[in-house]
């Protein structure tokens, strides 16, 4: 395993020319009632988890500053999705859905000539690698884009009128109203925009606050978004929850969209006087466990659980972060992981084949630590010479053997690069252990019988939402729908089921009678605009 230094130290002359920082960001521009302002209140300064040398030896980069937004323009920003959105009656709910998609498109558009500057900002800011985050922002395009596809097949299917019981029934989805969104550090661009689209999309109203880290990469789209949309309709913000605080006490927001911790949505949640009107899509933590049976092709496991633990650093709600393995197979399944785990290359995210790089999180290493040294002192080894924190904010991947339930990475959500193993001799003992979990998402399972695959997976799915078969726990594809029990979500995401997730069922209902025929054409011609 391979470190650039003590301290992960950016070099000027390894920089790739399009990466390489022009001066600092001072950004000042937001959207907010159709306006593209400049705020001149408070900033908060950003900093890289990327060191730089200094006089006094190296120091965390400098990024620039972003606007620190108070609680009153967060009730503006309030009065103005409320307005758009005027009870339902505003013009943005009631357009015909292709003007909503036209606003869309030329959002995208506009997006896409942003590309270079977002993934800049997106490398410096929470140190993905160059790779991930251009990944990152062609999924998002992706998923815009599928998006466009997907309602417009919704709307073909709805253009039909259902006839039962003398009634006639056309059927039809409508907006809840205004939305807030907040997405989460990992994620800033593709989670943020994969509830902001589809709500708008469905004549959403909405109101976003923009993650505590991986601010600075939105404001190349301000424009965009200002050019895009009317008055009212997208209004961002920037700053701590005291910005969103004014709007959820209100009792005017209609749809929360937050991806976090469960311990941050409780909280949002709990600010709202009226939590039966509050819709909520909620994405939050997991404890993803891999297990691996006695039978299975170790050499396949090793390959996809060093991607499903350490892809971007383990900083993904669907990383393995527990792995369970058969006793007669774990020391050579052990052998075989931590040679894999020794060759991952740690440094910064342009190096090409950087698999572990700087985290963003300010305190992350050390409370990382905080769950090694509790696991260390109750028994596990550190399998991985080079483990634990390098620097700051470098960690160094970590493997635990062997992991038990009175450790705290036994229930906790690590969030970074530490791989816990837990030893089993009955299979039932990983079966009872990711059932007894506050959290369930996704599990994976590895082995090579038909007939026990088939019936783990069956058992399985009444206690995660996702069951992976010799493969790694993932999100994607995006036409698959991501959803969670317990502690691990509120609601269901996907291509098809974003848009779902922020729009109601809604029918006109009339007498199956030869004067309806009028109103049945009116209708029909209402919603082609």
């Amino acid at each position: 395993m391979a470190s650039t230094s003590p301290h992960a130290v950016a070099q000027p002359d390894a920089l790739p020319d399009e990466l390489a920082l022009p001066g600092l960001f001072h950004f000042r521009e937001y959207v907010l009632d159709g306006e593209l302002r400049v705020w001149s209140g408070p900033v908060q300064d950003v900093f890289s988890p990327i060191f730089v040398p200094g006089p006094e030896g190296p120091r965390r980069m400098l990024l620039g500053s972003c606007p620190m937004h108070d609680a009153e323009t967060g009730r503006e920003a309030l009065r103005a999705a409320a307005a758009a959105w005027d009870h339902g009656l505003g013009a943005w709910p009631n357009h015909v859905p292709e003007v909503r998609i036209a606003c869309v498109e030329v959002f995208c558009r506009l997006m896409r000539a942003c590309r270079a500057e977002v993934v800049r900002l997106m490398v410096w800011e929470i140190c993905k690698s160059r790779a991930e985050s251009e990944q990152e922002f062609d999924r998002t395009i992706e998923y815009i884009d599928d998006t466009l596809t997907e309602l417009r097949r919704m709307l073909a299917e709805y253009d039909r009128t259902q006839t039962v019981s003398g009634l006639l029934a056309r059927h039809s989805r409508s907006p809840l109203g205004v939305t807030l969104c907040m997405g989460p550090f990992n994620f800033p661009l593709n989670e943020t925009l994969a509830t902001l689209i589809p709500a708008l999309l469905m004549g959403n109203t909405a109101l976003v606050k923009l993650p505590r880290i991986g601010r600075l990469l939105f404001f190349p789209l301000m424009q965009c978004f200002h050019k895009a949309f009317p008055r009212g309709v997208v209004n961002v913000l920037s700053g701590g929850i005291e910005t969103v605080t004014p709007a959820m006490t209100s009792g005017q927001v209609d749809a929360l969209a937050f991806i976090g911790t469960s311990k941050a949505a409780e909280a949002m949640r709990a600010l709202h006087p009226r939590p039966n009107r509050l819709h909520c899509v909620l994405g939050l933590e997991a404890k993803n466990a891999a297990i691996i049976l006695p039978d299975a092709d170790l050499g396949s496991a090793v390959s996809e659980l060093l991607r499903g633990v350490y892809g971007f650093n383990g900083q993904r709600c669907t990383a393995i972060k527990l792995i369970f393995v058969a006793r007669p197979v774990a020391q050579s399944f052990l052998d075989m992981f931590c040679a894999a785990v020794a060759k991952l290359k740690v440094g910064l995210p342009w190096e090409p084949g950087v698999n572990i790089t700087p985290l963003p999180e300010p305190g992350k290493t050390q409370r990382l630590q905080a769950l090694r040294a509790d696991a260390l002192s109750k028994g596990a080894r550190e399998l991985m010479p080079c483990a634990g924190p390098l620097d700051e904010t470098l960690f160094g991947p970590s493997v635990l053997w062997p992991v038990t339930p009175d450790m705290r990475l036994f229930h906790e959500e690590q969030f970074g690069p530490i791989a816990p193993v837990v030893g089993f001799d009955d299979p039932a003992e990983a079966l009872r252990a990711v059932a007894a979990s506050a959290y369930g998402q996704q599990a994976s399972i590895f082995g090579s019988n038909p007939e026990h695959l088939a019936d783990f997976s069956r058992r399985l799915h009444n206690v995660v939402s996702r069951v992976n078969i010799n493969c790694k726990c993932q999100r994607g594809p995006d036409e698959l729908p991501f959803t969670a029990r317990r502690d691990s979500a509120v609601g269901t995401l996907s291509v098809r089921d974003g848009l779902l997730a922020f729009s109601l069922p809604t029918l006109t209902v009339l007498r199956d009678t030869p004067a309806s025929a009028a109103v049945q054409h009116a209708l029909a011609r209402s919603q082609q605009g």
